[in-house]
Order: structure tokens, then sequence, then C-alpha cells
């Protein structure tokens, strides 16, 4: 009977030693709330004649114990940065100006971080005519695998936003240099994916400018990816 005993104390203490050695669960990226994605905010509280202070608002997320809040300037490209337990922050912006934001989820017993989406938005102020905003990249992504079809060709998909709704064309850049130099083909607002030429293992670099029919433009930024 004593061994008996002594061999289920001994699977219990090996049980629970497996269990409190399991690595902690990393955070959950969080869902952004508020600015809306692509909209203008209206809601900020005015400090001068050309600030005013916004709330952003997401909801929270498992195993999370601080969200970072980035907020970008797209015009200056200045970024500001709050970390809160909280899942609101108050942030001081400038009138008409265009921003993204995004939030990451953190805690203290894992090394990374888990990212929201990035939303876009403009700050109310005195601005008539919009530019629009930076095109959204579908596919693919920074980093992203593409195959090649039978044609030794892939698929760009991206998608664009305008509070003035008058996107006139989106260019596309395209090659294998960074940044991407050639202008490969301008389309008009309806078309928004283009089929491209590549060649297995070979890295492509790719952005679009948006352009509406003030002559305002934004960029998307470079992306990359992998033809295999």
């Amino acid at each position: 009977m004593r061994i008996l005993a002594a061999l289920i104390f001994s699977f219990f203490v090996c049980a629970c030693s497996k269990k409190s050695d399991s690595p902690p669960n990393p955070p959950q990226s969080t869902q952004l709330t508020y600015p809306d994605k692509n909209s203008e905010c209206t809601t900020g509280t005015s400090i001068s004649d050309g600030v005013s202070e916004v709330e952003f608002r997401w909801q929270s997320s498992a195993d999370t114990e601080v969200y970072e809040l980035q907020v970008t300037n797209l015009t200056s490209g200045t970024s500001q940065s709050i970390n809160t337990p909280n899942t609101t922050a108050r942030v001081p912006l400038d009138k008409g100006a265009p921003y993204t934001w995004k939030v990451l989820s953190k805690n203290s017993k894992t090394s990374g971080s888990a990212t929201s989406e990035t939303w876009a938005f403009y700050n109310a102020g005195f601005v008539t005519a919009f530019a629009p905003f930076p095109a959204e990249i579908i596919t693919p992504k920074i980093g992203d695998n593409a195959f090649v079809d039978i044609n030794n060709e892939v698929t760009l998909e991206w998608s664009g936003s305008d509070l003035d709704n008058d996107i006139d064309s989106f260019q596309l850049y395209y090659g294998t240099e960074n940044p991407p130099t050639v202008l490969l083909e301008t389309t008009t607002s309806g078309i928004a994916e283009y089929k491209v030429t590549a060649v297995a293992d070979t890295v492509y670099y790719w952005k679009i400018i948006t352009e509406d029919k003030e002559g305002n433009t934004s960029d998307s930024g470079i992306f990359s990816f992998k033809a295999l």
C-alpha cells in the first residue's frame, strides 16, 4: 500500500509540475471601435485654433495587461504613443489632418505583442476637400508568399476610400527594386486589382498612389512579397 500511495503521490506531483511549467498565454489583438475607419472624426474637444483632443476607444482583449495606442499624422509623418491599462485614451491632434491609428496588446509574462488593424480617419477642421485615404492593401501583404499562376502572373488587390467619394485613379508602382520606381499601370477608380508578371523565387515590391479628381494624392506605403 505504501508503494502504491507513493506512486500516486508522484503522479500528481509530476502532473502539477507539468501544468505549472506550461508557457503563459500571449496577448490577443483588440478590435478598434472609434474613431471609425475611413471617416471624419467630429467629436474632438477644441484646445486651440489648430488642435483638438480626440478620444480613442477599443475593445478589451484576452491576456492583455497594457495597451499601446499609436497614432500617426499622415501629413507630417509624426507619431504619438500612449501606454494605458484602459481601453480608451485621449490624444491632441491637428485639426483637418489625416491620421492612422492602431493598438498593440501586451502583457508582462510574454515578450511579444498583438497588433490590431490599422484604421485611417480625418480629424475635423477647416478642410473643404479631402485627399483620399491611403489605399488598403488586400493581397499580397508585406512578407507574403504569392503563387505564380500558369501564365506566370500574380494578382495584386487593394481598396480605396475618399470622404469626398471622388477617387479618379490608382497608380501601381511595381518591380524588384525597393522602393519601386516603375509606374506599371494607372487604373480607373473602379479597378482595384491587377495581374503582374512574376518569376518564382523572386521578391517584388509594390505600392499604390491614389489620386482624386482635385489632384490630391495619397501613398499606400511599400509592400513586398516573394513569388513562388
